[in-house]
């Protein structure tokens, strides 16, 4: 089992991006790729990179139980996109929904010791972040759509891109592409996760912050909207899914109980737009 420090072996080189946190390989581009797309930003102070040797002197993870099943992970203090990610314990396996874009001695020794982390699936690539240097660590799999491997700034063979509208895990847990945010946007079904089961969502699902409403756009810093025909994809591919609960990448996006309904009301509403 290979420890943190055999893994990181740049950590002086600044190579992470300081606005989405993409940890990017040798050569690096001028600005960073990711945030150059139109459903994200450069800064107007420009773009800037961060090492792991800054991050880490200053940054830590917090760790929070959101479910009796389900861990929530964040930086703290918040960094880049400021995302949170969900470690989903199962008796098969635990597995790491989205990523971030720092890890710790101490986060690994936690999450080793309630079993450690069987794959890693990341929504979109604005959570790809440091998805190669956890996978190292725990020593399993990264399941990516491979409708967005052009997205793939550091590049590892623990990658296992899949195609399709769905990708099994175990437990009865599955990966749903939705599309929309991305070409390969997921979410992941989790039925045994809460009550009446539970989806972890990423962009192509947003859940606004009144929790009364889920949000689909193209860009939400660029409010660029989807087009209909991408509306009634994600619509067709989660309306069979059982769920009740829906859980997202910022500190206010868990809808614990309603969240099916809800989901159908918000498309609902998107679809009236384009009478």
């Amino acid at each position: 089992m290979r420890n943190l420090a055999s893994i990181i072996t740049d950590e002086d080189n600044k190579n992470i991006c300081h606005t989405c946190g993409t940890k990017y390989a040798e050569p690096l581009p001028g600005v960073c790729l990711i945030c150059a797309d139109d459903r994200q930003y450069v800064p107007a102070t420009g773009q800037q990179w961060t090492s792991y040797h800054i991050l880490n002197k200053k940054s830590s993870i917090r760790f929070s139980n959101l479910l009796p099943n389900v861990f929530d992970l964040r930086i703290v203090p918040a960094f880049a996109i400021a995302q949170k990610a969900h470690l989903i314990c199962s008796p098969g396996g635990n597995v790491l929904w989205d990523c971030l874009p720092f890890i710790d001695e101490a986060s690994v020794a936690f999450i080793r010791s309630i079993g450690g982390i069987r794959a890693i699936a990341i929504s979109h690539p604005h959570y790809y972040s440091l998805m190669a240097v956890w996978a190292e660590v725990f020593d399993c799999p990264i399941y990516l759509h491979e409708a967005d491997q052009e997205w793939i700034m550091d590049k590892s063979p623990r990658i296992q891109l899949w195609n399709g509208a769905s990708h099994k895990l175990w437990d009865n847990m599955s990966l749903i592409h939705t599309a929309g945010h991305f070409a390969g946007s997921t979410v992941l079904h989790a039925p045994a996760v809460g009550d009446k089961g539970s989806l972890f969502v990423g962009d192509s699902l947003y859940v606004a912050h009144s929790l009364k409403f889920i949000s689909m756009m193209h860009s939400y810093p660029n409010a660029i909207p989807l087009p209909e025909r991408d509306i009634l994809y994600i619509s067709e591919q989660v309306n069979k899914l059982n769920f009740d609960g829906m859980y997202g990448a910022f500190e206010w996006q868990n809808v614990h109980t309603g969240a099916k309904e809800l989901f159908v009301q918000s498309v609902k509403r998107y679809l009236e737009i384009f009478k």
